[in-house]
């Protein structure tokens, strides 16, 4: 990816915090990279360096600057708003796929040889999917150092290092310390439980957080999510097991409290986490975007740093939008909660305790989400489980069962792919092809599960009278030729509408 040296420049001496994650500034002089609003004095231009990602800085021998954190820096946009391969392969590398399946199964799952992935990678990010996925590992281990009380053995196995050797030489060349001098250089380890980690998540202002949190509220399910005192709670399921997530906005920052039966699940969880609250969207481009239409511009001033809520689990969110075809939110809320209410809990699997014993790792039980004297949630039910429930199950017409039960059955097969890694015009043929899921539920899945920025609504009725309160066009086709003024954020403006309605 092409960096131009004057413009990144007067982004680091004006300490503009929009362009954090876009690239990364590094300094030759003192062998550090920083995010472009680092509050330390502006270096020369002789000595400057841009750098596309955290992995490229790292790769030229440059550690992180421990004064603004630049791995802490929320993502770039530019991963949601791309379906090319390089995109989606961020995605993956994001939710940890190159940790739980390496390189040949990112490759295989994107469709092209390692090696023609490595030199798209880099010629993009300046890294690898290895540097790439190392890079988010030392990420994850510095969180584990400053927030639990983990011994530093099991932290190396729970970021996903292969050996301690491997995640002391490591973070050691990242951080420019031994992992035993970040705990101490940190605030120390939190109060939480085992399994409890708490960090911020980062993101770039404006963020309408009671819009989030309104728009969540009225679709929460009984054990599976909650909004209460300003927070936003759910459990979650992950690929070593479940977890619990709270999120609760504030200034800068979203605080973020994750419960985790395997610390192995921390990156996956805070990806989606950032994911389900779109914290790497870019709201100044998208707001101008907006505003620039004088019959947005009044919504978009009134509600700046809207965001598009997402998915945690594109299967949930695939079931709850074939629920809701048709009927009211109140009534797909109480169809959802019978179904819930026929799979049964899912019991955590034992797990040996996490040391460190000739290279391997053995696991512990861990407290089990929801352990912390709050009631405990659960993730949305499986394809799998879905697919023993019986007819009696879904209280809903046979003919949006059996969509629901295609569905579960094309994931389980593998055919379907409803994660934010997946292509997303194959995604949108193959549901399409499912009998009952026309191209209002293709498009919502495609705006909340797939996360493409740059999806409308035409047909959506509540589109439709959002549209008429701002005194817009309501007719279906009129309406979406007007839209395509609003991209590539057409996603940001079927909330605007919704909120509008």
């Amino acid at each position: 990816m092409e960096l131009d040296f004057e413009r990144c420049y007067r982004a680091v001496d004006s300490r503009d915090q929009r362009f954090d994650g876009w690239f990364f500034t590094g300094v030759t002089s003192t062998g550090i990279y920083c995010r472009p609003s680092c509050p330390a004095m502006t270096p020369k231009r002789q000595n400057v360096r841009f750098f596309p990602s955290s992995a490229a800085a790292q790769r030229a021998g440059l550690r992180a600057c421990r004064r603004c954190r630049p791995d802490a820096s929320p993502g770039s946009p530019q991963w949601d708003v791309r379906a090319d391969v390089v995109g989606r392969a961020m995605r993956m590398i994001a939710d940890g796929v190159v940790d739980r399946d390496g390189v040949p199964g990112l490759a295989a799952r994107l469709g092209y040889t390692e090696r023609h992935l490595h030199r798209m990678l880099r010629a993009e990010l300046g890294a690898g999917p290895l540097a790439l996925a190392r890079a988010q590992r030392a990420q994850t281990a510095r969180i584990l150092i400053e927030t639990t009380g983990l011994g530093l053995a099991e932290i190396a196995f729970a970021a996903g290092f292969g050996s301690v050797r491997q995640f002391n030489d490591t973070v050691r060349e990242v951080y420019g310390a031994p992992p035993s001098q970040l705990r101490t250089a940190g605030r120390g380890p939190l109060v939480g439980g085992a399994g409890t980690v708490t960090l911020r998540l980062a993101y770039r202002p404006p963020l309408h957080a009671a819009a989030l949190l309104d728009f969540l509220a009225r679709r929460t399910l009984p054990g599976v999510d909650e909004v209460r005192d300003g927070s936003y709670r759910r459990g979650l399921r992950l690929p070593h097991g479940t977890g619990e997530a709270t999120l609760t906005p504030a200034a800068g920052h979203v605080a973020a409290t994750l419960r985790l039966t395997d610390l192995r699940d921390l990156a996956p969880a805070v990806a989606r986490c950032r994911r389900l609250f779109d914290l790497d969207a870019d709201p100044v481009a998208v707001d101008q975007t907006l505003a620039a239409d004088p019959a947005l511009a009044p919504a978009v001033a009134a509600a700046p740093g809207v965001r598009v809520p997402r998915a945690v689990d594109g299967f949930e969110m695939a079931v709850r939008a074939i629920a809701t075809q048709q009927v009211s939110l109140t009534s797909a809320r109480t169809t959802l909660t019978h179904l819930l209410a026929t799979v049964p809990t899912p019991s955590d699997v034992d797990q040996e305790d996490l040391v460190a014993e000739s290279g391997s790792a053995r696991r512990k039980p861990l407290d089990q989400p929801g352990s912390a004297g709050e009631g405990a949630l659960r993730g949305f039910v499986t394809a799998e489980e879905l697919l023993g429930v019986a007819d009696a199950g879904f209280r809903m017409p046979v003919g949006r069962r059996e969509t629901i039960r295609a569905v579960a059955r094309a994931v389980v097969d593998g055919r379907l792919d409803l994660e934010p890694g997946g292509d997303r015009a194959e995604t949108a043929r193959q549901l399409t092809a499912i009998p009952g899921i026309g191209g209002w539920t293709a498009g919502y899945l495609a705006m909340r599960a797939l996360g493409d920025p740059d999806v409308f609504l035409a047909t959506d009725l509540a589109v439709r009278r959002g549209a008429t309160a701002l005194n817009l066009p309501d007719d279906p086709k009129t309406l979406d030729a007007y839209a395509t003024r609003w991209s590539p954020w057409r996603s940001y403006a079927v909330i605007h509408l919704w909120r509008a309605a």
